[in-house]
């Protein structure tokens, strides 16, 4: 959430910027801050009409002691309408300060200067890219057509048991599986993240506090007898540990991992592009997150982005690095770098990891601040990034990896499998 004071000294800067993502933003941001002024004009008048009301009561104690009752009762009528005023500029003051959070809501991340102009993501920045790509055999498969053949995921299955998007995983396919789960969490508590293990349910100001709601609530798989909702990654209970949280300065960096489910209610469509694993319903993934102090967060970003192509190198997959444009800009970030991978089998990239800044955005609706060494306490900064989203990992792993004869394993995974081959 965009910060009010950052809002009234950058506002112009900040209609430019949010028109990058293709956003008119004048007519909001001036939205917000006629609240603001309604909310502070509103708060002097309140705080002035309490410090009448409570001198008048002074008095009126003094009178009642000096014997002049008739005085005392005439201010007391006074103080009666004083208190009903009062009442009255509380409660206008709280339906300004929730329309003016409402609205706050809305509006998104400002885009980092880095961020490029666009409309989708065809205009993405490519930044990098490494690996070659494989030549495959003749009639190479994609991965549904592996998978069916050597029978380690079953798609039908799933579809009995629950519905299209929940894959059901066996023999090899199953163990492949967790090994990469074992391993990128593995390569990430070596590189220092602390792992975590989090519930898998989260509660409405969880989903508030990392911007999740109200902006995708559409996505979100929600149990309303609870009100609860499963999490859509491991960054929302993993940052909402810090929320209403006052860290000191020399608790930085905070760096965590952790493996869950995800699940995310996507609008259904049809064609290669959504077969197999890649749209799910229900996968799994590694997640890190990090809290920073704000002048090392875009040193941290670069650091997670190193760290996840050190993954990859190590896969031997070949993939490349987008900077996202305006338009593909993720609701709450700043900066986003989204990792694809190469499915040499569909002829077609694939994302496997996003890796993310959103500077103060979730941190001030968390209410997550750390005390500097100045005694002054500031908003943190946080990031998260897959490391890695396991559906489209497998899914290039397989068909990049497919041979004549089965499927090799990559050379990293063969200890946490137990085996080197699938066929």
């Amino acid at each position: 959430m965009l910060e009010l004071h950052k809002i009234r000294d950058h506002k112009e800067e900040y209609v430019t910027a949010l028109a990058k993502r293709n956003l008119e933003g004048t007519t909001l941001l001036h939205q917000v801050l006629e609240l603001d002024e309604k909310r502070r004009a509103t708060q002097l008048q309140l705080d002035n009409t309490l410090a009448e009301s409570n001198k008048l009561s002074k008095e009126i104690g003094n009178l009642f002691k000096a014997g002049k009752a008739a005085e005392a009762n005439t201010l007391k009528q006074t103080t009666g309408e004083l208190k009903e005023r009062s009442k009255n500029l509380a409660e206008t003051l709280n339906l300004t300060v929730e329309e003016m959070q409402q609205l706050l809501y809305q509006i998104p991340n400002i885009p980092h200067p880095s961020v490029p102009p666009g409309n989708s993501d065809e205009d993405n920045e490519e930044v990098f890219r490494e690996g070659a790509i494989p030549q495959l055999v003749d009639n190479a498969l994609p991965h549904w057509e592996l998978a069916k053949k050597y029978d380690i995921i079953d798609f039908e299955l799933g579809v009995k048991v629950t519905g299209a998007g929940f894959p059901v995983y066996k023999g090899k396919g199953a163990r492949l599986q967790r090994a990469l789960i074992a391993y990128f969490l593995d390569k990430n508590t070596t590189a220092g993240y602390t792992e975590l293990q989090v519930p898998h349910l989260v509660n409405e100001a969880s989903g508030y506090g990392t911007g999740q709601l109200p902006d995708k609530e559409g996505q979100m798989y929600h149990i309303p007898s609870e009100d609860l909702y499963l999490i859509p990654t491991a960054e929302v209970p993993v940052t909402n540990l810090f929320r209403d949280e006052i860290l000191n300065v020399g608790e930085f960096p905070l760096k965590f991992t952790g493996y869950t489910p995800c699940f995310r209610r996507e609008a259904g469509s049809y064609g290669a592009h959504v077969r197999g694993l890649n749209r799910l319903h229900q996968f799994d993934k590694v997640e890190i997150v990090r809290v920073e102090h704000p002048n090392n967060s875009y040193a941290a970003l670069e650091e997670m982005v190193e760290h996840v192509k050190g993954i990859l190198k190590e896969l031997k997959l070949p993939y490349r690095i987008l900077r996202l444009c305006g338009g593909d800009l993720g609701f709450t970030s700043a900066l986003t770098f989204d990792f694809e991978v190469f499915s040499t089998a569909q002829q077609r990239w694939l994302e496997i990891s996003s890796v993310s800044n959103f500077e103060t955005y979730q941190a001030n609706r968390l209410k997550l601040r750390f005390k500097d060494s100045d005694g002054k306490k500031h908003l943190a900064h946080t990031l998260n990034g897959s490391a890695l989203a396991l559906p489209r990992v497998l899914a290039g792993i397989l068909e990049n990896y497919q041979t004549k004869n089965g499927i090799t394993i990559p050379e990293v995974l063969v200890p946490y499998c137990g085996f080197d081959h699938i066929g």
